[in-house]
């Protein structure tokens, strides 16, 4: 297979390429043929990366593109590209610009027709999916949810109701307190927890939502966490008047008054307003 980068119309192209997630086994052939090959590799943080080129005797000089530099970075990248240079992006780990940086100077790059090619490779929301055991014909992915407030509330009201499987990144810090905010909209509802996915000590843990969260308090979460919800049924994707009572009970909805937590609280679950304020002057 011939792997060499080639250069279209002199100008240089960059490479996406999916390091692995864990195990330093799952980079591919083609992905470490291209960090050797290409004039430079662009990494979110180089200290992290300069393992992985190490164990894979890659010689390739760094520069570091991350969340902070990135559209600082666009201009320099474009110079170099265009002077017939090839350059991979990489992440800390996994697919690069899912729920990592890379949008932008993506983006910006095309828009200068600058050739982007992707290297496949490991991807931690893929990796969990596949194992769950929840449908994979649809899937919602919803990347890292708010830590508190409005964005959150609607955040896992979306999730609760879809007829979709979802799948979210959680800290161990913060995994118990989602099942229990997932718990007040449906303490059934089944859930998957993928732990350390590919590495040593990898655990899929699945079950109602009210018993994973007795699981984990009693065995503390550590390592990066996927979670995944069953998708809704078809009754319960027609919310209930105990889901919206449960969402107009957030920290954030109540801090509202009453005609503007019926409209927030409308607007987030898709439901009619006069629905919802019928529910908080019955209250």
């Amino acid at each position: 297979m011939d792997t060499q980068p080639k250069h279209i119309d002199g100008n240089g192209q960059l490479f996406i390429v999916a390091t692995p997630i864990g195990n330093l086994s799952d980079m591919t052939y083609r992905a470490v043929e291209t960090l050797k090959q290409v004039d430079v590799i662009a990494a979110e943080d180089t200290r992290n990366s300069r393992k992985l080129l190490q164990h894979y005797g890659i010689k390739t000089p760094m520069i570091t593109v991350h969340e902070h530099n990135e559209q600082a970075m666009l201009e320099k990248l474009l110079i170099r590209l265009n002077n017939g240079e090839n350059i991979a992006l990489i992440s800390d780990a996994g697919t690069p610009l899912i729920s990592d940086p890379g949008y932008r100077l993506v983006s910006g790059l095309r828009t200068h027709n600058i050739r982007i090619t992707p290297i496949p490779g490991a991807s931690s929301v893929l990796t969990a999916l596949c194992a769950a055991g929840l449908p994979t014909d649809h899937f919602r992915y919803a990347g890292f949810l708010s830590r508190s407030g409005k964005t959150r509330s609607e955040a896992l009201s979306r999730l609760i109701t879809s007829d979709e499987t979802s799948v979210v990144l959680e800290s161990p810090r913060r995994l118990l307190a989602t099942l229990k905010d997932l718990q007040t909209l449906d303490n059934n509802r089944e859930v998957v927890v993928a732990r350390e996915l590919t590495k040593l000590h990898e655990e899929f843990v699945s079950g109602p939502v009210h018993e994973l969260i007795r699981h984990f308090e009693q065995h503390e979460p550590r390592g990066e966490i996927v979670l995944l919800l069953a998708p809704a049924s078809e009754e319960q994707v027609d919310l209930s008047d105990q889901q919206i009572i449960a969402c107009l009970g957030t920290e954030a909805m109540q801090a509202l008054p009453p005609s503007a937590r019926a409209k927030a609280v409308a607007k987030t679950l898709d439901v009619t307003k006069s629905r919802v304020y019928a529910l908080i002057n019955n209250a």
